[in-house]
């Protein structure tokens, strides 16, 4: 994670396990085994779940049941708070992030959790983009917060299909608290905005898939909550095209053939958003100014607000697209707009480390509770190696806007 972890940063580790998370949790027993998990999650042991994190936690092996007895109570059972000790993480390293650059982007997206079984609490056949088809897997939706160098996840909601709300049993044997219900992964997505827009976390736009971006309801809540957006949308989505006085012209049409028969070739054009590792990462954009026709819209469609279609043409044999709507500033440059649409690209890299660095998806246990613990430890173990990170290193500079490539009418 171009981080390394030596005797000083264990250090402001502690410091931060007492002085920041510590101050949530009441017990010193819950303290001790907070620090032994956290320091098992940042170790170099291959897996980080309970029983092995107990086992290197120990120098005597006699030892080694009593640790995972207090490890499994601690995850499992131990009534300590998730959202206070998230949010403290995520605000020690927001104060280091700040110091070099603005929170100005949030992120919904969600990852799986493969499983063999069917006990752990949530899993079901289901699809998800980790394997890319549908399989026995939990579901992850979660919460980042990101500058344009940086990107951390504050929060994550275990996604809980009906056939495990309605079914009593499951219930119990998951210690499923009575107060949780059945939410859309799109809920429990707002839930999260919602919940950090009250704790005062700072962003200005939000950014999602067209799992999110579909929702008219979404869009329309994000938008109220003083969001500008920037969202992913399925091909048979329908739009007015817009005038450049943005007035409806013509019927609606799905984004497909407006992008097949209506846009030339010389609509597109050539945008670089970054530097890869092979070279400048660029495509082919083309921008439409439209009106979203979709049928579950609250508004009439004169009351609905003028949004910029984004097409990008991807570069495969059938020429296929993928599409966004955005709310960005009409003045601001399209290179600009674009670069912020593929901010998304490092939420996988980010789930990629927690997994493989910090075991994300490695929590075996099959309690609700347990499963909410092993992810709170893991964000705030992410939350400090962020934190170190900007810390050790200035942010890369980005490249100031074109101000030719306005999109201004």
């Amino acid at each position: 994670m171009d981080y390394e972890f030596d005797a000083a940063a264990a250090e402001r580790l502690a410091d931060f396990f007492h002085r920041r998370v510590g101050r949530h949790l009441r017990r010193r027993e819950q303290r001790e085994s907070f620090a032994t998990y956290a320091f098992g999650i940042l170790s170099d042991g291959e897996r980080k779940s309970v029983e092995p994190i107990a086992a290197r936690a120990v120098p005597d092996p006699e030892e080694t049941p009593r640790a995972h007895d207090r490890l499994l109570h601690f995850t499992r059972e131990s009534p300590w708070p998730d959202r206070p000790i998230r949010r403290e993480a995520a605000r020690y390293a927001l104060e280091v992030l700040s110091e070099r650059e603005p929170i100005t982007t949030w992120i919904i997206d969600d990852t799986g959790f493969l499983k063999q079984g069917r006990h752990s609490p949530g899993v079901h056949r289901q699809w998800t983009g980790s394997a890319g088809k549908v399989t026995n897997c939990q579901i992850g939706v979660s919460l980042s917060i990101a500058t344009r160098a940086e990107q951390m996840p504050i929060d994550m909601a275990l996604y809980l299909p009906e056939c495990w709300t309605e079914d009593q049993a499951r219930r119990r044997q998951a210690r499923i608290p009575e107060e949780i219900v059945h939410k859309t992964k799109t809920e429990l997505a707002l839930d999260m905005i919602l919940a950090a827009r009250h704790d005062g976390i700072p962003g200005d736009v939000l950014l999602a898939d067209s799992g999110y971006g579909d929702s008219a309801e979404f869009r329309n809540r994000v938008r109220a909550l003083g969001f500008d957006y920037a969202v992913g949308v399925r091909p048979n989505a329908t739009v007015w095209v817009l005038d450049a006085a943005d007035r409806r012209r013509g019927d609606p049409v799905r984004l497909r053939p407006l992008a097949t028969l209506r846009l030339p070739d010389s609509a597109f054009r050539k945008y670089t958003w970054r530097e890869g590792t092979k070279g400048k990462m660029s495509g082919r954009f083309a921008f439409v100014r439209v009106k979203s026709a979709g049928k579950t819209e609250e508004a009439e469609p004169g009351d609905r607000e003028p949004l910029w279609l984004v097409v990008e043409q991807c570069e495969d044999a059938d020429r296929s697209y993928k599409f966004y709507f955005t709310t960005l500033r009409r003045r601001m440059s399209k290179k600009e707009i674009v670069r912020i649409i593929k901010e998304r690209w490092k939420t996988e890299r980010v789930y990629e480390e927690m997994k493989g660095e910090l075991g994300l998806d490695h929590f075996e246990g099959r309690s609700f509770t347990g499963w909410q613990h092993h992810v709170t430890v893991v964000l705030c173990c992410y939350a400090f190696i962020v934190a170190e990170r900007a810390s050790a290193f200035f942010p890369s500079g980005g490249e100031k806007a074109d101000d030719s490539d306005s999109v201004a009418a």
